[in-house]
């Protein structure tokens, strides 16, 4: 596995990559150690750049997410909800063919995504169209939907 940090507007990121893919991004991340090559974190990093830049709304990135069966489905979703809008849990699971009362597992799927950011957990919301918990915390989320909708909270 290699890893490297990166400044953000959300402060530091760092990327994970194993086999060619992107499997993780870390919230809070301090620099450490020494800046590793490779193909694939240099291609992260400039897309994220890009998306923080408000030049990129998509990012096409090989990523593996370890997670149970369920869980994959879900982030899969994530990665439809197009730049800029928002879902609710209980829309994910009605879309998924699930029964609104699964919303709870949602977000626990959602709060799991090992990959923020690229898998945009950020867009999901609460029923009420209120912001919900975030594992980056609500900051973050309430920064990125601004960024991609201002004036969206």
């Amino acid at each position: 596995m290699k890893t490297r940090w990166m400044d953000s507007p959300i402060g530091g990121l760092r990327l994970h990559v194993d086999a060619g893919l992107l499997t993780a991004i870390d919230f809070g991340a301090e620099p450490v150690g020494t800046a590793v090559e490779d193909d694939l974190l240099d291609e992260a990093q400039r897309q994220l750049t890009e998306y923080f830049a408000g030049e990129r709304r998509d990012f096409d990135l090989p990523v593996a997410a370890d997670g149970t069966e369920f869980q994959r489905k879900v982030w899969s979703y994530l990665r439809t909800i197009p730049y800029g809008e928002t879902v609710s849990y209980g829309q994910i699971a009605t879309d998924l063919g699930y029964a609104t009362g699964i919303s709870r597992a949602v977000g626990a799927a959602n709060g799991a995504n090992p990959i923020p950011i690229v898998v945009p957990c950020h867009r999901v919301i609460g029923a009420n169209g209120k912001l919900t918990g975030y594992a980056g915390g609500l900051d973050r989320k309430t920064t990125l939907l601004e960024l991609e909708r201002p004036g969206l909270f």
